[in-house]
């Protein structure tokens, strides 16, 4: 195998593929990327067994052939050339290394034989449909904040992607909270069954979703997603397990509405969460007509508080809240306000954006 390739390309393609490799790993060829040279085009593979990512890019291709070599290595041998140069990997019969060189800089890697790369098993994927970068990635970059990180409660490890009434809809909950997007339903997905995407698959798709623009096909079944973006195609396989019924968390009828600028929230919340403690960053909202007092109150540390001017109308009250969680969801806010909707201080609380009713997110209180 020889082959060549403009240096940005190549670092493109290896950056949106290594990252599914693990670091460390008791199998050594999963350390690996596949590389294959064909025709005028080479392309990369990395698989942890779970997730497998190709993508393909254009190239001079002297002799054509495959091999795995280090992940992480060459995505840093590339990185580190100068910008504009090109680079040649070339495969020694002899000694089996994979020769990278650009320029005057020469590496030789120590490779394993294609032969031995797991591939992921075909699917029978029943459910095809397409929708723009953009779309699914606000689905996903919206809720995996929320996702659980407790393995012991796996169904909650990723993003919950499922069909109801005319919306294709992302939910991810922790247990302390909650978010949800909807989107008008693309056509093709009508009967897709719902499937949980892990947090690690969600995050590469980040990467594979960055042309909002571009057009993404998603094929569904019960075991595994699939989605393609331009010359990339991502496959997960999708967490084995029920989620929960997460419509009985959502409130209904909270009538104390809180209406605030949502960054200069997230801005004072992070100001008094400085001397929270790191244990249970607890902040407390206390709420009087148009006036809102964000405090803190850390035996360790100290206190702190800050007024802000809000627009609120119902009876006073106080609630407490982890300072992380407001800051995550004001965050996400994409116009200018956000609304509260609270009924008590012991009661799941309602954050929306003003002017849009396809993403919300739910938050419970703590004691303060």
């Amino acid at each position: 195998m020889k082959v060549t390739a403009e240096r940005a390309a190549l670092l493109k393609s290896l950056s949106h593929v290594q990252s599914v490799v693990e670091r460390r790993n008791t199998i050594p060829i999963l350390s690996n990327l596949m590389l294959k040279a064909e025709g005028s085009s080479l392309s990369l593979t990395a698989t942890d067994l779970d997730i497998e990512a190709v993508e393909t890019m254009d190239a001079k291709v002297e002799s054509s052939g495959a091999v795995t070599a280090p992940a992480q290595t060459l995505y840093e041998i590339v990185r580190k050339l100068p910008d504009g140069s090109e680079v040649s990997l070339s495969l020694n019969v002899e000694d089996g290394r994979l020769t990278v060189s650009s320029g005057r800089s020469r590496f030789a890697l120590a490779t394993l034989p294609s032969s031995d790369y797991p591939v992921m098993a075909s699917s029978e994927y029943g459910h095809h449909f397409e929708m723009t970068a953009g779309e699914l990635n606000r689905l996903f970059e919206k809720t995996r904040f929320a996702i659980s990180t407790e393995e012991t409660r796996y169904y909650l490890n990723g993003v919950y992607l499922h069909v109801i009434d005319d919306n294709l809809r992302a939910v991810a909950t922790d247990g302390h909270r909650l978010a949800r997007v909807d989107m008008p339903l693309p056509n093709g997905a009508a009967e897709a069954p719902g499937v949980i995407v892990p947090r690690k698959t969600v995050a590469e798709l980040g990467k594979l979703l960055e042309d909002a623009d571009a057009v993404a096909q998603v094929a569904v079944s019960e075991a595994k997603i699939r989605i393609s973006c331009g010359r990339t195609v991502l496959t997960s396989k999708v967490i084995d397990g029920q989620f929960p019924d997460y419509t009985r968390v959502i409130p209904v009828g909270n009538d104390k509405i809180l209406t605030v600028d949502a960054k200069m929230f997230a801005s004072a919340v992070d100001r008094v969460a400085t001397v929270s403690s790191e244990k249970s960053r607890a902040v407390k909202l206390e709420l009087d007509e148009d006036k809102l007092t964000l405090s803190v109150n850390s035996p360790e540390s100290g206190t702190a508080d800050e007024e802000m001017v809000v627009a609120y109308a119902a009876e006073p009250m106080a609630i407490g809240f982890n300072a992380k969680y407001l800051t995550e969801i004001a965050g996400q806010i994409e116009r200018e306000n956000a609304l509260f909707e609270f009924a008590d201080s012991a009661a799941p609380t309602l954050v929306r954006e003003a002017g849009d009713d396809n993403v919300i997110y739910v938050v419970m209180p703590m004691r303060v």
